[in-house]
This record gives C-alpha cells, sequence and structure tokens, in this order.
C-alpha cells in the first residue's frame, strides 16, 4: 500500500452487498451497525471431531464457533483492514488504480469495526490450545485497534514484526511517504511462556544471524500471483509464500494445525501442506475456494527429514558423555585430541572421565584445563579419530540421539 491510501483488498467475513453501499458513519460512543454472527455455513461441522486439511464454506465467526475448543496450534490471520477510501486512485497518466471498495472492507465507523474484531478474535481464542500462537497482519489503518483488542481479550504481545517489501506500490501523489510495509502482531494465548518459538531455525534461515523484527521480502508475484482467464490478478492481496513460511517455520512443528479465518486463495493451506503441518481454511468467497482448491492439489508435502527445524539444546535429549562409552561409541583408552591452539590429547576412562597428564575430569573440565580458560564445551573441543578424518565428539552424541529417537519410536 502507499501513502495514498493504495491499500490490500482483503477477503473477509463480511457479507457483501449486491448493489451500492447503504452504510453510514457511526461515531464512536453509538450503536454499530454490525452484521450478526449468526449465518448459514455451507459444510456441516463435527465439533466432536477436530477438522484439517479442508477448506470451509461460511462465515469465519460462525465456522470458528462451531469448531472444538482447544483443537488448534496457530492462528494466521489476514482480516480487512477497514480502510475508509473516499475517492477512486489514479495514476499521473490518468490510470485507474485499484483501490478496495468492496462492501467487505466497509465499516460504519470504527465501533463497528471493532465490534468485528473483538467477535473473531473472541472466536479464535477459542480453538486456540493454551500454548498456542496467533499471527495477524494490518496496516496503519487497523493494526492498532488489533492490538489494543488483543490485549483486552488476554492475548500476550510476543514481537510486532514489519514486514518490509522490496517492491512496494508507490505513492502517486506525493504528499505522504510510500508505504512500504505491513505490521503482524505475533501474539501468544496469554503470558504463560509455553508457545513455540524455534529460535534456532529462524537463526539458521537467517546465515546464523538472530533473526531480527524487521523482514525485507518482495509482495507475490511472477508465477506464483494466481491471475484468472484473463491475465487478471485472481486475488489482489495475495500474500507471499515466502511471508508464510517463515511464520511456520518460527512458530509450528511438524503435524501441528494451523488456523487461517481469512483463507483467499490458501497461501497459508499451501505452505502448511507443504511443511507437513495440518490445515484448516475458513473462506466465505466461493471464488476464492475454487482457486484455493485448484492451488493445493497440486502440493506435495517435503520428506519428514528434510522439514525438521533445528532444535534448541534445551529441548534435546541430555547425553553424557559416559554413555558414548557405555554403548560402544568411544572405548575406554581410546585417545581424543584438543583443538585449541596448543596439540593435546586425552584418554578415555571407563567412567566417562578423561585422562589427561595425569589429570582427571569431565571433557569439559579437562578441556578448560588443558587450555588455561575457566570454561569449556568439551562436545565441540574434543575430537576423534574416523579412519583418516577428525570428528568432535558431538558427532556421537548425535548419533546416540538419533539410535534412541528410532528405539523409542519403534516402541
Amino acid at each position: 500500500m502507499s501513502g495514498n491510501k493504495i491499500a490490500h483488498r482483503k477477503q473477509t467475513c463480511k457479507k457483501q452487498s449486491k448493489g451500492p453501499s447503504t452504510h453510514h458513519s457511526t461515531e464512536l460512543g453509538q450503536t454499530p451497525k454490525v452484521r450478526k454472527s449468526a449465518g448459514k455455513t455451507k459444510e456441516k461441522l463435527t465439533t466432536g471431531k477436530t477438522a484439517r486439511n479442508r477448506i470451509i464454506t461460511g462465515d469465519c465467526i460462525v465456522v470458528m464457533n462451531r469448531l472444538p475448543e482447544a483443537s488448534v496450534d496457530v492462528v494466521f490471520a489476514d482480516p480487512p483492514y477497514n480502510l475508509q477510501l473516499g475517492q477512486g486512485l489514479t495514476r499521473p497518466d490518468h490510470s485507474h488504480v485499484d483501490g478496495v471498495t468492496e462492501a467487505w472492507d466497509q465499516f460504519d465507523g470504527f465501533a463497528a469495526y471493532d465490534h468485528f474484531t473483538r467477535e473473531w478474535l473472541q472466536a479464535a481464542r477459542r480453538v486456540m490450545k493454551k500454548d498456542a500462537s496467533l499471527w495477524v497482519i494490518g496496516s496503519y489503518h487497523n493494526i492498532f485497534r488489533l492490538g489494543t483488542i488483543l490485549q483486552d481479550l488476554g492475548f500476550w504481545i510476543l514481537n510486532d514484526v514489519v514486514w518490509r517489501k522490496t517492491n512496494p506500490m508507490p505513492n502517486f501523489r506525493g504528499r505522504r511517504f510510500t508505504n512500504a510495509h505491513e505490521t503482524l502482531i505475533w501474539a501468544a494465548y496469554d503470558k504463560r511462556p509455553q508457545y513455540t518459538f524455534n529460535y534456532h531455525a529462524m537463526k539458521a534461515l537467517n546465515d546464523d544471524i538472530q533473526m531480527r523484527s524487521d523482514w525485507l521480502l518482495p509482495i507475490c508475484s511472477g508465477e506464483e500471483r494466481l491471475k484468472d482467464e484473463t491475465g487478471t490478478k485472481a486475488h489482489p492481496t495475495q500474500k507471499p509464500e515466502a511471508l508464510l513460511h517463515r511464520v511456520l517455520v518460527a512458530s509450528s512443528k511438524p503435524g501441528d494445525k494451523v488456523l487461517d479465518p481469512f483463507f483467499g486463495t490458501g497461501t497459508t493451506g499451501v505452505v502448511a501442506r507443504r511443511l507437513n503441518r495440518h490445515y484448516i481454511g475458513i473462506e466465505k468467497e466461493s471464488e476464492y475456494v475454487r482457486l484455493a482448491r485448484a492451488r493445493l492439489q497440486g502440493i506435495k508435502p517435503a520428506a519428514p527429514e528434510d522439514i525438521q527445524v533445528t532444535p534448541s539444546p534445551r529441548e534435546e535429549l541430555r547425553i553424557p558423555f559416559g554413555a558414548l562409552v557405555e554403548q560402544g561409541l568411544l572405548m575406554p583408552g581410546s585417545v581424543l585430541y584438543g583443538q585449541g591452539q596448543q596439540p593435546c590429547a586425552a584418554r578415555v576412562r571407563a567412567d566417562g572421565t578423561l585422562d589427561c597428564d595425569g589429570k582427571t575430569g569431565s571433557i569439559h573440565q579437562i578441556g578448560a584445563r588443558v587450555q588455561g580458560l575457566p570454561a569449556c564445551n568439551g562436545w565441540t573441543f574434543w575430537h576423534f579419530r574416523d579412519q583418516s578424518r577428525m570428528l568432535p565428539i558431538d558427532f556421537l552424541r548425535r548419533k546416540l540421539r538419533a539410535r534412541i529417537a528410532t528405539l523409542n519410536g519403534s516402541s
């Protein structure tokens, strides 16, 4: 979106009008005109069974209120922005710019928009597990109102992430800064620190540098952009798959269930399926449902070993060095070689300690002693000889972890 209020079209659960808009401005404090959340949903839901990998056609609030409580792990929502555009938009060459004039983005003032926002957020919160998190994306038109309501409902805001676009739409009128970003709010169900955050996966994705809260990504374009029979964009605000990839890798695990209450043409479902997550998409517009279903048919899940994220060391199974000796991965008397500036060697003892020049201790203690340091990570300092190459003993620890995981999986 640009500073002249050119903005993204948002598919919502607000019913479209068939004729000219009859909405009128409603001031805060007055009773707003709002649509009722009751309504017909085209697909029957079984409240006792958790749906997955399906698109449900209907009103998102109605549908979410019929889904089982505490049944989803992540919510990604791209709700209407309530842009309140007052006139048509043109480029300097007088060509028309598609703004958002549809009825589903028109509300009778801020009070009506806030009522709608509170309804769908309450419905989403009901279906979230206690350790789930929610992402919601918006612009300066609505993101601050969303943040207030999130906090009022008890969500705990973790980050506001700025999606900085490499190729934003320019500002044609020159009366504001070019609006080159959108904002995502990432929030946990509440203050409890039980949500999923794959910190080390995000660091690995960013060349082993901490991932920051400003993400530089292009808007959806090229072959990824869906077109209709005439070559026109099938959905004007189709989100890039790269954005959803980062969101889901950061905040979910394989097998998790991802809910998108404003599914559109299915980007969330595409990325979820590719990453071996389950999805539930809710969408009211039948044409978008048709496009999303066709799009999802061509998506194949990646192999399980290809979607495993880099784990946090705190989450991995603790393996003491002595277990390598017990399991025969290192024999008593094996020689380990330190990889510091001064070459050194130590012998492995049967109780899992090392002997170096008559001094004994753990792999960490002896590693620190030979280097004259206060501490040492023995798993990376000490190496063993594997035929013609030297490998860190952490290689053997990972091998033992994999062996145990295989045994646990077959039991």
